[in-house]
C-alpha cells in the first residue's frame, strides 16, 4: 500500500486525487494538506462519509514519516517550499503544479540527487494530452509552420499552459519554416512567440483544459487537438504516477517517460 500525502487537496484538482487515492486498492490517502478548511475531514469535504483524515499543514503530515508520495496541486509561490520539505522528509513527489521556472527545476534535480529522492513532474496528467503533445512532435519534421491555442477555465493563474509551453518546446526545434511578418495593429494578436513557435491563450469560464496545435505546409493544414471536459481525465496519469514514481531516480519531466512513448 503506498502511503499518499495531498497537497492542495481542497482545490478542484486535489479534491480528484483525493477521491482516487481512496477508491484505488494499492494506494492509501495518509495526509491532506491545504491552507483553508484546516482541521475539517476530507471525506465530508468530498461529499463521503468522514473517514478520519483531516486538512493540515504540510509538516504535520509529514512528521511521522510514514508518507511515500507527495502528490503536489498547489500554487507556483507556495511549491517550492513544499517540495523542500518532502525532500527533506524522504518524500518522493509527483508534482502538477504549474509555472516552475528553470531556477526551479534546477533546485529540484540537486535537491532529489542529494536526497535520493524521486519525483515525476508533468505539465499534464491526462493521457490524452500527452499523445497530443507527442503526435505534435512527430508531424513537426514534416510541416513548414506551427502554432498552439490553448484554452483553460478562467481561474488558471499561469500563461500560457505548462502543456502549451512543453509542446512548444517539443515542435520548436523541428519547426524549419519563416517566421511570421505580418504586423500586429492590436498589441498581443499575434500571440506569445516561443523561438519561431506562435502560443495563444484564451481564459474562459466553462473551459477546463484544451489545447489544439495547428501546423501550416505547402497547400495543406494539420490540426491536433486534446479536450479535458472534466478533472477526472487527468486522475488516470497521476495515479500511475504515484506508483511509477518510486522506480524512476531522479527528476522525470513529462508522462510520456512512463508511458515508454
Amino acid at each position: 500500500m503506498i502511503k499518499v500525502v495531498v497537497a492542495g487537496a481542497v482545490g478542484k484538482m486535489g479534491r480528484e486525487v483525493c477521491k482516487t487515492v481512496l477508491d484505488d486498492p494499492e494506494t492509501e490517502l495518509y495526509g491532506v494538506v491545504d491552507m483553508n478548511e484546516i482541521g475539517k475531514d476530507i471525506g465530508e469535504l468530498l461529499g463521503r462519509p468522514a473517514v478520519g483524515i483531516h486538512v493540515s499543514n504540510l509538516r504535520q503530515a509529514l512528521s511521522d514519516g510514514e508518507a511515500v508520495v507527495l502528490v503536489d496541486f498547489t500554487h507556483a509561490r507556495v511549491v517550492m517550499d513544499n517540495i523542500r520539505l518532502a525532500v527533506k522528509s524522504g518524500v518522493h513527489m509527483v508534482i502538477g503544479t504549474t509555472g516552475l521556472t528553470e531556477e526551479n527545476m534546477a533546485e529540484i534535480k540537486k535537491l532529489c540527487a542529494d536526497n535520493d529522492v524521486n519525483a515525476i513532474i508533468a505539465p499534464n496528467f491526462a493521457i490524452g494530452a500527452v499523445l497530443m503533445m507527442k503526435f505534435a512532435e512527430m508531424a513537426a519534421r514534416y510541416m513548414n509552420r506551427a502554432e498552439i491555442i490553448e484554452l483553460h477555465h478562467d481561474q488558471k493563474r499561469d500563461a500560457p499552459s505548462g502543456t502549451a509551453v512543453q509542446t512548444a518546446k517539443l515542435i520548436a526545434p523541428k519547426i524549419k519554416g519563416p517566421k511570421v511578418e505580418s504586423e500586429e495593429i492590436l498589441e498581443g494578436s499575434l500571440g506569445g512567440n516561443y523561438e519561431n513557435v506562435r502560443v495563444h491563450s484564451v481564459r474562459l469560464p466553462g473551459l477546463v483544459a484544451h489545447q489544439e496545435v495547428i501546423f501550416g505546409g505547402v497547400g495543406q493544414a494539420l490540426a491536433i487537438r486534446h479536450d479535458s471536459i472534466d478533472r477526472t481525465s487527468f486522475m488516470p496519469g497521476v495515479l500511475m504516477a504515484v506508483k511509477a514514481v518510486s522506480e524512476y531516480p531522479g527528476v522525470t519531466i513529462g508522462l510520456d517517460k512512463i508511458m515508454d512513448l
